[in-house]
């Protein structure tokens, strides 16, 4: 299904709030299939609600990267009526949007606040105009808005009442975000966009041309070994708000922070050659995954 809001994929306004919420579950399971393994771990009353979330940051996503719409101006104006539309649709008003009905209701069912909607929304229209992160200082204050906030939403999607788990939840929705970035940074090059902080390239002597002509060299290694550890950092925080999340809901989120830390793995084992193959996990990979966290569990979840 490839989810196109210039139209490539029209949306039936007619769909009741059960058929939106379905068509937010085939828009996750066509363009996330890792995410999409360990959403079906969760309870049923729990999983519509992770799949309106997860279509209504990927139609937010297409908008930026969609190649039907040429300017950043372009972007920015969809970007905004979208965020218009959102807001709509939250305060109960009927928008012809499906996967907006579905997420709006899961907004208001879940609490999900309107500042973690508005930060959300912030680092998408970044990305109309912000291509390079000359620190990592930068970078942060995207990923709050794209990743963090995301946790944040899930929180409030799984049933978590205990603050503690917002800094955890936070650092999880970074580190998975920054372990997408260090595998897809030969597609994100294509456009047009490096989320490797400059300064970063600079300190192991690598110049962004070289990572246009994907040169995998020692300099490049240190950079990568350098960004993986960055990620774990971040995993390791994750990991102490596990216990936070309530029980029969924190597996689903354990075999989702193994499989992500996992690209990490992958990365290592290919030689940090990321522009030649992408990282990535089989079936049974997957399922071998969650049957060992199932056993780091032991029953508790």
């Amino acid at each position: 299904m490839r989810l196109n809001p210039a139209g490539g994929m029209k949306l039936d306004s007619g769909l009741s709030l059960a058929e939106s919420y379905d068509l937010c579950r085939k828009v996750q399971r066509s363009h996330s299939r890792t995410y999409y393994f360990s959403t079906r771990l969760f309870p049923t009353e729990v999983r519509p609600h992770v799949y309106a979330l997860y279509a209504f940051m990927r139609y937010a996503d297409e908008i930026v990267d969609n190649p039907g719409v040429s300017t950043q101006g372009e972007q920015l104006e969809a970007l905004e009526a979208f965020e218009a539309q959102t807001l709509a649709a939250v305060t109960g008003e009927r928008v012809p949007n499906p996967i907006l009905r579905a997420y709006a209701n899961t907004v208001r069912d879940r609490g999900i606040s309107p500042e973690s909607i508005a930060a959300f929304m912030y680092s998408m229209k970044m990305d109309t105009r912000v291509l390079r992160y000359p620190t990592y200082a930068d970078l942060e204050v995207y990923t709050y808005g794209s990743a963090a906030v995301v946790g944040l939403m899930m929180c409030r999607v799984v049933g978590v009442s205990d603050e503690r788990a917002e800094r955890p939840a936070e650092a999880l929705g970074v580190a998975m975000q920054l372990s997408n970035f260090l595998r897809d940074i030969g597609e994100d090059w294509e456009r047009g966009r490096v989320y490797l902080p400059l300064e970063d390239l600079t300190r192991f002597g690598y110049a962004e041309e070289d990572l246009g002509a994907g040169v995998v060299d020692e300099r490049f290694v240190e950079l990568m070994r350098f960004e993986v550890e960055r990620a774990r950092s971040l995993y390791a925080i994750a990991d102490e708000g596990m216990v936070h999340i309530p029980q029969g809901r924190r597996y689903p989120v354990m075999v989702a922070r193994a499989l992500y830390a996992g690209i990490l793995d992958r990365i290592e084992a290919q030689g940090y050659d990321v522009f030649s193959r992408r990282a990535e996990t089989s079936r049974l990979g997957k399922l071998v995954v969650a049957a060992a966290c199932a056993a780091r569990a032991q029953g508790r979840c």
